[in-house]
């Protein structure tokens, strides 16, 4: 009697060493195996000049399942995989890896880029409510002062009632901090150049120009996408036009900011910032950054990390499932949209 055929899909892990071991759990590579046939313990971290099992695995590949630190899928490395037409992304951005090439043969791309916008926009919203309690002021005053004060009329002006802010781009994430934000009395302000006014509307928030937001927002919000048209988006003039005491959060790229523009202005102690990203991404060691009484630094972390790379396994294998069942992707990521998002 003939073996029964398998008729799983080939598949193989492409990511940076190490992250393959944090992203899937045992039922991960469980639930894996069970959909594509191939070798969880076999990760290439370059497609590129490959170790032979790798360049084997690769050449009988239909699918690649990516994270951070994949390598770019070149035309070389896709004349070298032939029988592949699919890409499940187990993380955000695809513009690092997948290339021209890619598209131009018609492969199927899809990303987690919605997973990881969930961290991001809760990091988002506990820096918003601080920052509305001016959380970070009090407790440097706090630790200076170590004696009974009159708090509630140092801070007169804080608190989150009507309190307005303003989201700069309507990105998965900034769409999420904007549906995040509706349980609490705020005002919400957006700037984005690709959204309609009742777009905004719908999402709970108001759509104004930039400068218009920075004027009447108390605390302001970057989550547009690293694009050359939004690299110092938040410039001097944006700076100035914030009210004082004003509080700056960016979670998207450094690149959005003006650090020559915004320094000063955090120095003289007019503004806050919560900076998760900075321009380098890791400040030289004398920057004020890390020093500044009025600046929450911290380093790249809002996004997914510890357990909360597991969800990116999941949307990531809830796709694969999809694609082995002749779906298509749920949340497929097209070309055309790679100029306007991140």
């Amino acid at each position: 009697m003939p073996a029964p055929t398998d008729n799983r899909p080939t598949a193989l892990l492409s990511m940076g060493p190490g992250i393959a071991e944090r992203l899937f759990t045992d039922d991960h590579r469980t639930r894996l195996t069970g959909l594509v046939r191939t070798d969880p313990a076999l990760v290439a971290h370059r497609l590129t000049d490959p170790a032979p099992a790798v360049a084997a695995a690769l050449a009988d590949a239909e699918l690649l399942v990516t994270c951070w630190g994949a390598p770019p899928l070149t035309a070389g490395v896709l004349d070298a995989a032939p029988r592949l037409r699919a890409v499940v992304h187990a993380a955000g951005s695809v513009k690092h890896h997948i290339t021209d090439a890619c598209w131009e043969r018609g492969i199927a791309v899809t990303s987690a880029a919605a997973a990881n916008a969930r961290p991001v926009a809760e990091y988002t919203l506990a820096a918003i409510l601080f920052a509305g309690k001016n959380v970070l002021g009090s407790a440097q005053r706090y630790r200076n002062l170590r004696t009974h004060h009159d708090w509630r009329e140092e801070l007169d002006n804080a608190g989150n009632y009507r309190r307005t802010v303003g989201i700069v781009g309507a990105s998965r994430i900034g769409r999420r901090v904007i549906e995040l934000l509706r349980p609490f009395d705020l005002d919400v302000l957006l700037y984005d150049p690709y959204v309609e006014p009742a777009e905004a509307a719908a999402l709970g928030a108001v759509l104004v120009t930039l400068d218009d937001l920075c004027a009447r927002s108390r605390i302001v919000s970057v989550h547009a996408p690293q694009l050359p048209a939004t690299e110092h988006m938040i410039g001097a003039a944006q700076l100035a036009a914030m009210a004082d005491g004003s509080t700056l959060i960016n979670t998207s790229r450094g690149s959005l900011v003006d650090e020559d523009a915004l320094l000063p202005e955090l120095v003289a102690g007019r503004l806050h910032a919560v900076l998760d990203v900075t321009e380098p991404e890791l400040p030289p060691a004398g920057s004020p950054l890390y020093d500044l009484p009025n600046v929450l630094l911290t380093p790249h972390v809002a996004g997914s990390l510890g357990g909360e790379i597991h969800r990116m396994a999941d949307q990531a294998l809830d796709e694969v499932e999809r694609w082995t069942k002749g779906l298509p992707f749920a949340d497929p990521v097209h070309p055309a949209r790679l100029d306007v998002s991140a």
